[in-house]
Parts: C-alpha cells; structure tokens; sequence
C-alpha cells in the first residue's frame, strides 16, 4: 500500500514539474521579443495598498528584470496623499479627474511622494538586490512641467499647482539603466518658473514611455480593463487602435480619462503597445507580458495611412 501511494505522489509530483516545465518554454517567444527592451509601468491603485500584492509587484519587477527586460517604474500614491492631507487638515478634491493642489497640498504631495511611497517601492525591490534606485521628475530635470487647468464643459479651470510635462531629459534614467537599475520615478515636476508641480502619474509614465523608445507602457489600475459599456455592460475591450480609442475617450468616465489618455499619447507618440492592466489580479504583470493570453486592455497603433479623428 506505502509503495503504491509513494508512486502517486511521485507522478503527481512529476506531473507538476512537467507543468511548469511547459509553462517557462510558452514564455520563451516572450523572452525572446522583448528581452533588452525597455518596458515603462505606471504603479498605483490598490495593488499599492495590499501588502501582499506589493511584494508580488516587487517580485514580477525584479523578474523582468533577471529575464533581461529594462523595466522604469512611474508610481502613484492617490491613497497615501488623501491619508496624509487628511492628517493635516487640508481638503482633497478633483477636477476632471485631476487632484487640485494648493500650495499646501504640494508640500504634502511632494512629502508623500518622494519621501514615503518612493522609499517603500525601492526597499520592496531591494529585498532582492540592489537594483532600484529612486528619483523624482525634479532630478537631473527629468521633467519640465508648466501649469496645466483642468478643462471643465469645454473651459479651462485653475486647480493649482497640477503640471503638463512640456520636456523630457532621460539621460540619468538611461544611466541606471544601463548600469542595471530600476528607476522608480515620482510624478513631481519643477518649471522653467521655478514651481513644483504634481504631474498625473499617468501622463508622466506615457511621456517618459516616449522619451525612452520604450516597448511597452503598462498602466496598473483597480479595474479590469476598459469596458466596452460601462455601466450596462463589464464586458471588457481587449484590445483597440488609437483612432478608436480617441473616440471613445469623450464618454469615458473621469477616472479612466487619464490613464487611457496615456496610453493614446504613448503609442501615437511611437510606443508599440500600451496596456491597462488590474492591478489587483496577482502577477498580473507577468501574466500579461509572458503569455499568449494577456490580461486587460491593450492599446495598438491605427493602421498605416489612417486620419487621426
């Protein structure tokens, strides 16, 4: 009897290195492609709230990296900042989707960005070694921003010190990773007036997308993609060219707008593959780039010779 229940568990447990036997040679066409490429990941949502899903973006992120990919982090920190004005009395509110930021609300901003979420993604990496080095948009002037309103039935409103990214300067990015870094990039800006500026993070992740000739930006995000007609239906779009996404965006709801703005401004501006992804699926961003899958939404270039709507 022992010996034929040791003869299950042994072909059970052959059974499953053969499973993940198979599952490394799927990915290989993957690793093959993008192996040296630079992929662009904006962080944020919930899986920036969930400890376990956090260390699972730090593991995915550090395994890119070992399989030969350049991956630049461009993180968020809705959360956190709402935590902290809370603390110090200061009133959070948005404008078409962007955070107005009084001049109050910058110094927390900048704080929460740089000081403390930047700080724990790149102690989250660096579990695994010395691979992530943080810095912010004001840095080496990465980004150059100038005041950007929030337009509101079709008229600009002044919401504070919110910045358009005007200039992208990527040679200390190129730097790290070229030495074999990970940057982790907080979305503050300073402008040729010598303002701080909160920068959507978004925006700021398809701008440097751009600037970097990346491959691919991946937008994480706590739904499961675009939807074809949400409300009435969560069916989910897998994939559409940018003329099509530029006639949606009117009817998208406000918290969509900036990411699938990104990922319009990313592949219209030469990047090959935008992507919306659920942050709050484990792996997510692995499941999407080494399988014939994919998860989420992905964004591809219109056809040669198409008019922009």
């Amino acid at each position: 009897m022992s010996e034929t229940i040791s003869n299950a568990r042994m072909r059970k447990n052959r059974a499953g290195v053969m499973d993940k036997a198979e599952t490394l040679i799927k990915a290989l066409p993957w690793l093959e492609r993008f192996h040296g490429t630079t992929v662009v990941i904006k962080y944020g949502g919930h899986a920036m709230a969930d400890p376990e899903l956090r260390a699972q973006f730090a593991e995915d992120v550090v395994f890119l990296r070992y399989a030969g990919l350049k991956p630049v982090i461009v993180h968020g920190g809705g959360p956190q900042i709402n935590a902290a004005l809370d603390r110090a009395g200061i009133e959070s509110s948005f404008t078409a989707g962007l955070r107005v930021t009084t001049p109050e609300a910058m110094e927390v901003v900048r704080m929460v960005l740089v000081g403390q979420v930047q700080r724990d993604v790149v102690g989250l990496i660096n579990r695994h070694g010395p691979f992530a080095v943080g810095m912010s948009g004001e840095d080496a002037n990465l980004f150059t921003a100038e005041r950007k309103p929030a337009i509101v039935d079709g008229a600009p409103v002044d919401i504070g010190q919110v910045g358009e990214i005007v200039e992208v300067q990527v040679g200390a990015v190129r730097a790290l990773l070229d030495d074999g870094r990970i940057p982790v990039v907080s979305s503050v800006a300073r402008g040729d007036d010598g303002e701080v500026y909160n920068v959507n993070a978004d925006t700021a992740a398809a701008a440097l997308a751009v600037a970097l000739d990346a491959q691919k930006l991946v937008v994480l995000t706590d739904v499961e993609g675009l939807y074809a007609d949400w409300p009435e239906s969560d069916d989910v779009i897998d994939h559409l060219t940018t003329d099509e996404l530029a006639a949606l965006l009117p009817d998208l709801t406000s918290g969509m707008v900036p990411k699938m703005e990104a990922c319009l401004h990313a592949v219209r501006g030469g990047v090959p593959q935008a992507h919306v992804l659920d942050g709050r699926v484990p792996h997510s961003l692995l499941l999407e780039i080494f399988t014939d899958e994919g998860i989420g939404t992905m964004v591809l270039p219109a056809p040669a010779g198409a008019p922009h709507p």
